[in-house]
């Protein structure tokens, strides 16, 4: 019987290598195929798999394939490209994404990526022979789109509103890139909604230092996964069967209690990888934002680790792989900033001045907002001038890791979960709780069934009800720039519940693309 071929998208990402390093053990039983970017440095990643199949090099773009192995050096926003990646498989894996903060600086880029890539490759399933039938696509979505979940919504699971956070250019791409796979003919397909992937390699660790650190709230909660868990359970995917219930479904991807923390304790962690002493001595608590991130712990990850067993890590061994993966220089002076407190001050000292240049120097960062009297950024991640001016310094003294256990909200979902069948009159319950209506007039209960929507700003948009319903996507003009959020909550039950933690039923802003392009090209600076 002739092996089942595996095609994989974004195989040169942080994730996505570890996810081809896990397929290409499993070459036994698949064949790959992957587009790669005919980058220098893609080129020296992927050569020793070449010569392995004795696999001769092209200069440029292109394809080459041998014993079981292809590679087209190409793009994804070139159709051709991805068709070709595509040809003949029976399984596709996207760990495809230009992530942030790249995507919010590069906004075009994100959108062809992000959006039209994913296009480009469910157009390319669906044109191959029964490819809506025949093949199986793991689709790779980002907790960026369930926007700010802070207080008593801090744990979320999946049906809750999807809704970008204010200028967050990266999640509009995302949501809108899973809503045309919710939305597509294929049969078998599973959205994986990841957390924040934690690298496991030194360099590319710190190669993520960006101002985009100090607009995540301290008191922020997360359930992350490192880099080679996720991949490892992409790859788990190939297990699942045909008829298996995990097809046709939306997870969160949160690698359990054992990777859960607030922001303030993964910033110390990751301080004190390099033997500083504390968040206290290197940043100020100015520097941080006060909302308007993402993040969550999750209620419901559990579901999807059932499937794939893909959490290995913990906190701590994701610490123990960093400092392992350390250059002998560095971990020689880790060991002595640990010893000698004099090294570790001057560390310090070294440290709050890096950090300090990003939030005040950077057009990204928080402090350079205050600085540059950016009015419009500052009202949306510290409220006012006056509540950031009066954020209080480390001497006032909080309990960050007591955030976990705080009181906690189940998000309503606007309708009987509990029912096994739903009829038209749960739709129209629903609809209603999202601020608009149901425009079709009847439905036989396929929850893949395309039918016609309103949302309470009066734009009619189709969608199948269980994007709507189990996936928590609504309007998708609503989803896109500008950002008409206060406006939505008023008239909009099922996002209030969301919005109204950290925001005020009188504020009246709306926030507009071209503001969001104040940062353009800023990682160019």
């Amino acid at each position: 019987m002739e092996k089942p071929t595996v095609a994989l998208f974004g195989s040169s990402g942080t994730m996505g290598i570890k996810a081809f390093e896990e397929l290409w053990k499993r070459r036994d039983k698949f064949n790959i195929s992957i587009l790669v970017r005919p980058s220098k440095k893609n080129k020296k990643i992927f050569r020793s798999y070449e010569k392995i199949v004795g696999m001769k090099p092209i200069p440029s773009t292109g394809m080459s394939e041998k014993n079981g192995f292809k590679i087209v050096w190409g793009d994804v926003t070139i159709y051709e490209d991805v068709k070709e990646t595509i040809r003949h498989v029976d399984w596709v894996l996207s760990c495809l994404a230009l992530i942030s903060p790249t995507a919010d600086y590069c906004q075009e880029e994100a959108h062809a990526v992000n959006t039209e890539g994913i296009r480009n490759i469910i157009d390319a399933i669906e044109s191959e022979p029964n490819g809506s039938e025949r093949i199986k696509y793991i689709h790779t979505s980002s907790v960026a789109l369930t926007g700010d979940r802070m207080g008593p919504v801090r744990w979320g699971r999946i049906g809750d509103p999807v809704f970008p956070s204010i200028y967050d250019y990266y999640s509009v791409t995302k949501i809108a890139g899973e809503r045309l796979v919710l939305e597509s003919s294929i049969k078998h397909w599973a959205v994986l909604r990841l957390t924040f992937i934690m690298p496991t390699n030194f360099a590319k660790v710190y190669s993520l230092l960006d101002p985009i650190l100090f607009h995540m709230p301290l008191d922020t909660c997360m359930e992350n996964t490192t880099d080679r868990d996720a991949g490892y359970g992409i790859v788990n995917s190939l297990e699942i069967p045909n008829d298996s219930d995990f097809w046709r479904r939306v997870y969160n991807f949160g690698g359990g209690p054992e990777m859960q923390c607030t922001g303030y304790e993964y910033v110390n962690l990751s301080m004190g990888i390099n033997g500083m002493s504390n968040i206290e001595a290197i940043m100020d608590r100015k520097w941080f934002a006060l909302r308007n991130f993402h993040l969550q712990l999750y209620e419901d990850s559990s579901v999807l680790n059932d499937y794939l067993h893909f959490r290995r890590d913990t906190l701590e061994t994701w610490k123990e792989s960093i400092i392992k993966d350390m250059p002998g220089a560095l971990r020689l002076v880790r060991w002595l900033a640990l010893k000698i407190p004099a090294i570790q001050r001057l560390m310090d000292k070294v440290a709050r001045k890096m950090m300090k240049n990003l939030a005040e120097n950077h057009r990204n960062g928080t402090r350079y907002w205050f600085n540059h009297g950016n009015e419009k950024r500052i009202v949306a991640f510290f409220i006012d001038y006056e509540i950031y001016e009066a954020i209080p310094g480390w001497d006032i003294e909080r309990q960050w890791e007591t955030v976990r256990n705080m009181e906690k909200r189940k998000v309503d979902h606007g309708y009987d979960e509990g029912k096994t069948h739903l009829d038209l009159t749960d739709l129209q319950k629903a609809a209603e709780f999202r601020g608009g209506k149901i425009l079709s007039t009847a439905w036989n209960g396929d929850m893949f069934k395309t039918l016609e929507w309103e949302c309470c700003l009066l734009h009619k948009f189709t969608g199948k009800p269980n994007t709507v319903l189990k996936a928590g996507h609504w309007c998708p003009e609503c989803a896109h720039p500008p950002w008409r959020h206060n406006e939505i909550a008023k008239k909009n039950p099922f996002f209030a519940q969301i919005w109204y933690v950290m925001h005020d039923k009188e504020e009246e802003d709306v926030y507009t693309l071209a503001e969001c392009q104040d940062i353009e090209n800023a990682h160019l600076d």
